[in-house]
């Protein structure tokens, strides 16, 4: 049409600026849209089954990296559903989230017990009501107020479901009861562990939930035999071996009993990661970290791309 109103510029001005700005727009959107579907990198598993073989350890396992609170970004909070579909559209990651809860016995995610840094809100997570934290909103790390708000454990659970692999940390006010039943309500076994940071913790949601994968943190030998002494088996257990890097020799011994090992990379390896280059992430990965736990998870997963096998047994789980 432009082409055509050339000796009309006043026309083309007025009709052609309303004209283009609804099909620019399209236009984005379409892009957008396609970045959206092609950009999404997915784990899905089916069956409490088929979660106990991806986490089973074999020598054609491929690294990933697991997002701390879910991966937060500038834009993008801490424990946030948007947060989490964001560093879907780069790697595929288990998703780490804290869930607390309100005074009315919602399961909210939320890492402080008070709303202040994370949130519009001031006080105790524990004195509000679920229908006060739903007028707050979310204010990613650098404190900008963003339009996403508290997600509930349960919309997390349903969102991820197909999606992403989820490590559900749980705050000391939380009833363990209250979890498994969100767990198992929302149908949710085969792709949600729970993170537990002591061995009567580890026997008691076993002897609960036997069926559910657990986060044991495991940092040495000792520690090796108090799990096998605990009667939790292996098949149900991912080690996290702590925030310092272990010897090659104490995560072959995991490997040996099948187990995938966890290293968090959260705070000084990241940092040491950012002053040192990313390609320091390689270098724990092929000393046997299978996992990292990283508040980078998008220049994390990047690094160690390379590293994995052309072909996996676990590469059925892995859709794009």
């Amino acid at each position: 049409m432009k082409y055509k109103f050339l000796w009309i510029p006043f026309l083309l001005l007025v009709f052609g600026s309303c004209n283009q700005k609804p099909a620019e727009q399209q236009e984005l959107a379409a892009v957008e849209s396609t970045v959206e579907e092609v950009s999404q990198h997915y784990i899905q598993l089916s069956s409490v089954e088929e979660a106990r073989d991806f986490y089973a350890w074999t020598s054609d396992r491929i690294p990933m990296v697991s997002a701390h609170r879910g991966g937060p970004y500038p834009g993008f909070p801490e424990n946030a559903i948007e947060t989490f579909a964001n560093v879907l559209k780069y790697t595929p990651t288990i998703i780490e989230l804290d869930v607390a809860m309100t005074k009315d016995g919602v399961l909210v995610l939320m890492h402080d017990d008070k709303l202040d840094r994370t949130t519009t809100g001031k006080g105790l997570v524990s004195e509000a009501t679920y229908a006060e934290v739903q007028e707050l909103y979310l204010k990613d790390e650098d404190g900008t107020i963003t339009d996403f708000k508290v997600p509930t454990l349960e919309e997390a659970l349903i969102w991820s479901k197909g999606k992403a692999l989820l490590t559900v940390d749980i705050k000391q006010s939380v009833p363990y009861e209250k979890i498994i039943e969100a767990v198992r309500e929302t149908e949710s076994e085969a792709h949600a562990a729970l993170i537990t940071y002591s061995f009567a913790a580890a026997k008691k949601l076993h002897y609960m939930a036997p069926e559910l994968m657990l986060s044991v943190t495991i940092r040495n030998i000792e520690e090796i035999q108090r799990l096998e002494e605990s009667g939790i088996p292996w098949t149900r257990v991912i080690a996290f071996t702590g925030v310092a890097e272990r010897p090659q020799e104490f995560n072959k011994a995991l490997h040996e009993k099948g187990v995938f090992t966890i290293l968090g990379v959260l705070g000084n390896l990241d940092r040491s990661a950012i002053a040192r280059g990313d390609q320091l992430y390689t270098s724990f990965v092929q000393k046997g970290a299978d996992i990292l736990a990283t508040d980078r998870p998008i220049e994390a997963a990047a690094a160690i791309k390379t590293l994995a096998p052309s072909k996996s047994s676990k590469s059925k789980y892995f859709k794009k």
